[in-house]
């Protein structure tokens, strides 16, 4: 016998909290977005139609998507989306899932953008130009650079990936976005970008130490361990971050960086030993250290 829409969420809300250890909240949103992939309507019209009865198309899908996130796969995947920044990035298995943590990156990239910038010149590098150039290392879906592309029509971002994979997805979010001042390359760190040079150079690299415990639980299981994990102390990429950034800022570049909740102090003081000033760490919306950084003088 079909179920209504009330009675799927009472029942698989409590699923999905024994399942997963969520809040009753929580739960009850995950549900509201599943049923909402199904049937392609609102979260307004979901509410507002508490008896309305999945068809047997309808709950097939709707049971198939449900079994996956009791599996603990991320919903992000699942739904093939996440909002970050206030726009919706194509998000798979390939690339790491936006999280808002990472928010504090772009908020701290755009305050070190100069309001006002000179009329762009033409540039042999992606078609226009611009005196301010902004380099993501480690783009995956995009969605740190392309949000500062959104937000600064007026720049030029480039963002790269040593993962195919990623910039496959990276492109299409910059298609769906319809940015033009966004060039994506193919690169490991650095080593495609021999002679580039930019005024800001930003990463979410992987920061997450080889052995910890938390790479074989919750949503980090099914994201690339290779976007996670950096060595024995998570920092081998921010180290080579740090050493060769310098060769590809202008002066008075910046090199802003997101790291672990304990890694604060160390991200200083290899920035200190790199020769950079105004050295900071920021804190984000939990009062964690989440973005360090500094400049060339």
């Amino acid at each position: 016998m079909p179920h209504t829409l009330k009675s799927l969420l009472t029942h698989d809300k409590v699923a999905l909290e024994a399942a997963l250890s969520l809040g009753s909240g929580t739960a009850r949103i995950e549900v509201q977005m599943l049923l909402q992939q199904v049937l392609g309507v609102s979260r307004a019209w979901l509410l507002a139609h508490p008896e309305q009865k999945l068809d047997e198309a309808q709950a097939a899908t709707y049971r198939a998507l449900l079994q996956r996130r009791l599996a603990g796969e991320p919903l992000a995947y699942i739904l093939g989306e996440r909002e970050f920044f206030g726009l919706n990035f194509r998000v798979t298995p390939a690339t790491l899932i936006p999280r808002p943590d990472t928010e504090l990156l772009v908020e701290l990239a755009l305050q070190r953008i100069p309001q006002s910038l000179p009329s762009p010149q033409p540039s042999p590098a992606c078609g226009r130009g611009s005196l301010f150039r902004v380099l993501d290392l480690g783009t995956g879906s995009g969605a740190l650079a392309l949000s500062i592309a959104h937000a600064r029509p007026d720049i030029e971002v480039m963002a790269v990936d040593a993962s195919q994979d990623a910039l496959d997805v990276a492109r299409e979010n910059a298609r769906h976005l319809s940015l033009g001042n966004a060039r994506l390359l193919r690169s490991d760190w650095f080593s495609a970008l021999a002679g580039e040079r930019f005024d800001l150079i930003v990463s979410n690299p992987p920061y997450i130490a080889d052995g910890d415990a938390h790479l074989a639980q919750g949503d980090l299981r099914f994201e690339p361990r290779a976007a996670l994990a950096s060595g024995a102390d998570g920092l081998d990429d921010i180290r080579r971050i740090v050493a060769k950034a310098k060769a590809h800022l202008n002066l008075g570049g910046w090199l802003l960086f997101e790291h672990g909740y304990d890694q604060a102090g160390r991200a200083r003081e290899l920035l200190l030993q790199g020769g950079y000033a105004e050295v900071f760490s920021a804190r984000d919306l939990a009062s964690i250290e989440r973005v360090s950084g500094g400049t060339i003088r």
